[in-house]
C-alpha cells in the first residue's frame, strides 16, 4: 500500500517529477533522460498502469485520494496529498482533473521486431505537435492500426499533451523510433509493407482507389501539419494517395487525414 503524504510547500524535492509541467522545452529533454512521463487525469493513470507502466509517485489533491483509493492500495509509490493551489504553483497550471502521476517509461521495441508482426503501420515523419500525435496515436488504435514508426525529429507520444489526448491510447500501440530517415524505410519495404505516402498532390490516386485495404501489408506515412511529406519521403514511398475533397477544399489537418486514411487502410480487413 502507497503512503500518503501532504504536502504543503511547492519547493519540496519530492515533487520534481511535477515542477514546471507547463515549459514544453525542459520537459521536452528532461523526460526521457530522466525516464519519466506525466499521466494526467484518472483514466489516463489507470490505462498506464494496465498497460504495464511503473509508477513513480502520484499527485493528489484531496478529493482525488478517495476516488483514487483502489489504485494507492495497490502500488508501493508515494502518493504526494497537496492542495489545488499548491498544485499550481508546481505544475504551473491549474491541475483540472486533480490527479496526476509520474510513470516510468519502458524501452521502446526494436523496430524489425514490430515489423515481423505487424499488417498496418502508421510511418510519421517529423510530426512535432504532441496534440496532432495524441489525435494520430488515438485514432491508430480506434481503427486498428498496429504499431507506430517515428522519424528521429518526431514529437515525444508520452509527453504529457500527447497522452492526454489520446486518452491513454498511446499506450495501446506499440511504437518505435527510426534512426535513420528517410534510410530506413528501405527496412519498411523489406519486410514486405507497401509504402504509401498520404498527400493532397492531384498527381496522387484516391486513397479508396489505391483499395490499401487489399494489401498485404501497408505502411501509411503521415507528414507534419502544413508542410507534409518531405521530397525525401515522397521518393521513396511505393505509391502517393490523397483523400479526394470536395467544396475547394485542398487539404485536411493531419489529425483529422490520419483517421480518414487510417479508415480506409483497414476496412474490410479480416478480423
Amino acid at each position: 500500500m502507497a503512503e500518503i503524504i501532504t504536502v504543503d510547500d511547492p519547493d519540496d524535492p519530492r515533487l520534481s517529477d511535477y515542477t514546471g509541467l507547463t515549459d514544453v522545452e525542459l520537459r521536452r529533454r528532461r523526460e526521457p533522460a530522466e525516464g519519466l512521463f506525466i499521466a494526467e487525469g484518472e483514466k489516463v493513470i489507470r490505462r498506464a498502469r494496465h498497460a504495464g507502466y511503473e509508477m513513480r509517485s502520484m499527485l493528489l489533491s484531496a478529493k482525488w485520494v478517495d476516488v483514487m483509493r483502489d489504485v494507492i492500495d495497490e502500488i508501493p509509490a508515494p502518493v504526494y496529498a497537496v492542495s489545488p493551489a499548491l498544485a499550481e504553483k508546481v505544475t504551473g497550471y491549474h491541475v483540472h482533473r486533480g490527479a496526476l502521476a509520474s510513470m516510468q517509461r519502458k524501452p521502446l521495441p526494436d523496430v524489425t521486431e514490430l515489423l515481423g508482426t505487424a499488417r498496418r503501420i502508421v510511418v510519421m515523419e517529423a510530426v512535432n505537435d504532441h496534440t496532432n500525435i495524441g489525435a494520430i496515436f488515438r485514432s491508430a488504435a480506434a481503427l486498428g492500426m498496429d504499431a507506430v514508426l517515428l522519424s528521429p525529429d518526431c514529437a515525444d507520444p508520452l509527453y504529457r499533451r500527447s497522452v492526454k489526448v489520446s486518452m491513454g491510447a498511446v499506450f495501446s500501440v506499440p511504437y518505435a523510433r527510426l534512426a535513420s530517415w528517410p534510410r530506413d524505410l528501405v527496412a519498411v519495404r523489406e519486410a514486405g509493407f507497401r509504402l504509401l505516402a498520404l498527400t493532397p498532390a492531384e498527381q496522387a490516386t484516391a486513397i479508396d482507389e489505391a483499395a490499401p485495404h487489399t494489401l498485404e501489408r501497408a505502411a501509411l506515412m503521415l507528414g507534419a501539419e502544413g508542410d507534409g511529406l518531405t521530397t525525401g519521403a515522397l521518393r521513396a514511398a511505393d505509391e502517393w494517395v490523397r483523400i479526394p475533397m470536395a467544396h475547394g477544399v485542398d487539404s485536411l489537418n493531419v489529425g483529422a487525414a490520419a483517421a480518414v486514411a487510417f479508415y480506409a487502410v483497414t476496412a474490410g480487413r479480416p478480423a
